[in-house]
C-alpha cells in the first residue's frame, strides 16, 4: 500500500507489503524508483518497504544541493524508522546511503545487503552517461529525454540479450521527474558515501555484498573493500554483466534466504 513518510517537509513515496517482521526497507538506484527492487519484495520474509529517493519515482523534489548521501541517507533512515525496519537492501546510489547510515549508527540494522555498491571514500566521478542524461532531461521534454536517454546509454546489446530489460527501464522511468532527477544526478558528483571507510568495522551486523567485475559505475573493488572492513560481511561476485542478469533468479532467492 503506498505510504507517505515526511521528512523536513519533504514528502517521500514508500509502499509496504506483507505483514510482520522482519521488516526490510529497499533503497533504489540514482535515476530510477522504488519499482527497482520489486523482484525481490515478493520472497523477503516479513513486511517489505520499498520507497523513493527525493527528486525520484512519486516522492517530491527537493530544492537544489540537497541530494548528496548525507541527503540521502536521512531518506533512508526516515523511512526505515517509521516502518521500524531492522534490515536494509540498497543498490548503487541506496547502496551508498545505506553505507553512509551504519557508518554512522552501526547497529542500526540486524542485517544488509548491498547490489552492485558504486561509493565508498573516494569521490564519485562525474560520468559522462550520466551527465548526459542530466543534460537531456534539463533541455528537452520528458518523453524525448527519456528515449534519447535509452538510445544513447549504450544498453543496446543488453537489450538484445534480455528482451525484457528495455521494458523494465521504462518501467522504472516511467514516473520520472525531470528537475529532480537531474538535481540528483549533478548533486551526486564529487560526493564520498562516508568520510573514512574505516568506520565500517564497527559493523557487526551480517552483511551480503553483491558485484561485478568490469562495470565502471559500481567498481569491484568498492565491494572488497566493504567486504574486507565489515567483520561479517560475504561477497558475491560476478564476472560480466552476462553473469549477472542470468544470475538473478538465483540472487533473489539468496538475498530472501539472508534476510529470514
Amino acid at each position: 500500500m503506498p505510504e507517505v513518510v515526511s521528512i523536513d517537509g519533504l514528502r517521500l513515496h514508500a509502499e509496504a507489503d506483507g505483514s510482520g517482521d522482519p521488516a526490510t526497507v529497499f533503497a533504489h538506484g540514482l535515476t530510477n524508483s522504488c519499482m527497482e527492487l520489486a523482484a525481490f519484495t515478493p520472497f523477503a520474509p516479513g513486511t517489505k518497504v520499498r520507497f523513493c529517493f527525493r527528486g525520484h519515482g512519486h516522492s517530491e523534489v527537493a530544492e537544489a544541493g540537497a541530494y548528496g548521501f548525507a541527503d540521502y541517507a536521512d531518506d533512508l533512515r526516515a523511512v526505515a524508522d517509521s516502518f521500524h525496519a531492522t534490515r536494509a537492501v540498497g543498490t548503487s546510489l541506496g547502496a551508498g546511503a545505506l553505507t553512509r547510515v551504519v557508518a554512522e549508527e552501526p547497529d542500526r540494522f540486524e542485517r544488509l545487503v548491498f547490489l552492485l555498491p558504486a561509493a565508498l571514500d573516494q569521490p564519485v566521478a562525474g560520468h559522462p552517461m550520466s551527465q548526459h542524461t542530466a543534460d537531456l532531461l534539463e533541455s528537452l521534454p520528458k518523453d524525448e529525454a527519456i528515449r534519447r536517454a535509452l538510445e544513447d546509454s549504450g544498453r543496446e546489446a543488453a537489450y538484445a540479450r534480455a528482451p525484457g530489460l528495455r521494458e523494465f527501464d521504462m518501467l522504472l522511468w516511467q514516473d520520472l521527474d525531470p528537475v529532480g532527477v537531474a538535481r540528483a544526478i549533478r548533486g551526486i558528483v564529487g560526493e564520498v558515501a562516508v568520510a573514512d571507510r574505516e568506520a565500517l568495522r564497527a559493523v557487526d551486523a551480517p552483511a551480503l555484498v553483491i558485484a561485478r567485475r568490469g562495470d565502471s559505475l559500481h567498481p569491484a573493488w568498492v565491494a572488497e573493500a566493504m567486504v574486507e572492513l565489515m567483520p561479517n560481511a560475504e561477497l558475491a561476485m560476478l564476472d560480466s554483466e552476462d553473469d549477472l542478469f542470468a544470475a538473478i533468479p538465483m540472487l533473489v532467492e539468496r538475498v530472501a534466504r539472508f534476510l529470514a
